[in-house]
């Protein structure tokens, strides 16, 4: 078939399922050929392409986890066999949850498929639940994070799509995962409970690793959109006062740093002001 035509390729050698034994081809999408249009960067990171009127919509985080379509194992390729026989028993056992939970909110889906935004938010789904049962080496916290948030942006471009289904129901729960997840994430990378190293690319999306810097802009994005759902105020101005402090941090080396992007700067100042004007109302409340 013509290249010139196509989203995605198999990889030539066949990948072994570490948890059921299955080969499958790992699915790649093409780079270049004007498939992929960027377009503008969100306020939680995430890169927006056109529409191409030659390829369509793509979705290029689709392509981003190794799915086993036999028992639905799934993680990031560098994390997909480095499972100890623990995990193995483990993730065994979840199969039928695994299966069940596809079709609770898929119905029949079939990852031999080529990936499309459908497989690609369960695909996410998968590995936040998967990624329950791995060892801290692999920094479990953070890659629940960062599929949590990658899930809920896809799921919400379902809803889109289906507005009829559960999706837009499905995308706030895991916004709200991501919210939980990250504030750990912190915790873990500044004691050393999880290696930073083993996180490898901090995402949020897959056009750039805003590494650190991005994890702590988009906690506090977080805490500024799921956040507010914590009904003890006091408990509420605590986590957004924690998300000042890492802002102000991260505005601060910004400023004396070349490196860090004027748009994450200007991002960082306009939520920084939103924190400051939103913990001002709770802390009145607080003190009447």
């Amino acid at each position: 078939m013509d290249d010139t035509k196509k989203i995605s390729f198999r990889q030539k050698n066949l990948t072994l399922c570490p948890v059921c034994k299955n080969e499958f081809y790992r699915e790649e999408m093409f780079t270049g050929g004007g498939r992929l249009i960027a377009e503008k960067l969100t306020d939680e990171l995430r890169r927006l392409y056109k529409e191409s009127v030659k390829w369509g919509r793509i979705y290029p985080l689709a392509y981003m986890l190794n799915v086993c379509p036999n028992c639905l194992y799934t993680a990031y390729p560098k994390d997909f066999n480095d499972v100890t026989d623990a995990e193995i028993t483990k993730l065994q056992e979840m199969r039928p949850a695994r299966k069940n939970a596809v079709a609770k909110f898929f119905g029949e889906l079939n990852f031999n498929d080529d990936r499309n935004l459908t497989l690609g938010a369960a695909s996410f789904m998968l590995a936040v639940d998967c990624y329950n049962f791995r060892r801290k080496n692999v920094a479990p916290t953070f890659k629940k994070g960062v599929s949590s948030i990658r899930a809920a942006w896809l799921f919400s471009d379902l809803a889109e799509q289906f507005p009829d289904q559960p999706y837009k129901k499905l995308s706030f729960f895991f916004y709200k995962k991501a919210y939980e997840y990250y504030l750990n994430i912190l915790d873990l990378l500044q004691s050393g409970g999880e290696p930073a190293d083993a996180a490898g690319n901090m995402g949020p999306d897959n056009d750039k690793n805003w590494g650190y810097e991005g994890i702590l802009y988009v906690s506090a994005v977080l805490t500024v959109k799921y956040g507010t759902t914590e009904k003890d105020i006091n408990k509420r101005i605590e986590n957004f006062n924690i998300s000042k402090r890492y802002l102000s941090r991260l505005f601060g080396a910004g400023k004396s740093s070349k490196n860090t992007p004027t748009d994450l700067l200007e991002k960082t100042r306009i939520l920084f002001e939103k924190i400051n004007s939103m913990l001002d109302q709770w802390e009145g409340e607080s003190e009447s």
